[in-house]
């Protein structure tokens, strides 16, 4: 699964957390998956969604300078990081429904988040959701 984020600011996401740039908190994300049953938007801060918790559950660091980016016009114009895999020791506290996923900068802020295509409830020991990061730069000029 991957995502597109739309051209407003798309760049300075691109510059700042695949090219090892970002100043303050760090240039690190964390991949988090969301039980609420909304969705989370891009500047939201964590207290807007509620995150999976119990059954092995544990969020992922997306280390900047570990993305393969792709160079369009001579600036990154799209990034991928290896596949990330959640293996489950059971269910989530209160039997919770995952509904999607975002990324969380260092500074707790929402960068971009999205919905599974179908909800994951995980039940049973070993049972498995995998998601493979990536960003692109929508058509059009980014901002």
């Amino acid at each position: 699964m991957g995502m597109i984020v739309q051209d407003r600011g798309c760049k300075n996401v691109l510059d700042a957390w695949l090219n090892n740039s970002r100043p303050a908190g760090g240039n690190s994300l964390s991949l988090r998956l969301f039980t609420s049953n909304t969705t989370p938007a891009r500047g939201d801060t964590t207290a807007t969604y509620t995150e999976a918790a119990g059954g092995g559950y544990a969020a992922k660091t997306l280390a900047a300078g570990s993305w393969t980016n792709t160079l369009g016009s001579g600036v990154p114009s799209s990034g991928a990081y290896a596949q990330q895999t959640w293996t489950f020791t059971g269910a989530l506290t209160g039997n919770a429904i995952i509904y999607g996923y975002l990324w969380v900068d260092a500074d707790g802020y929402i960068v971009c988040s999205e919905r599974l295509a179908a909800s994951f409830q995980p039940q049973a020991n070993g049972d498995q959701l995998s998601i493979t990061p990536q960003i692109q730069m929508s058509q059009g000029t980014p901002s």
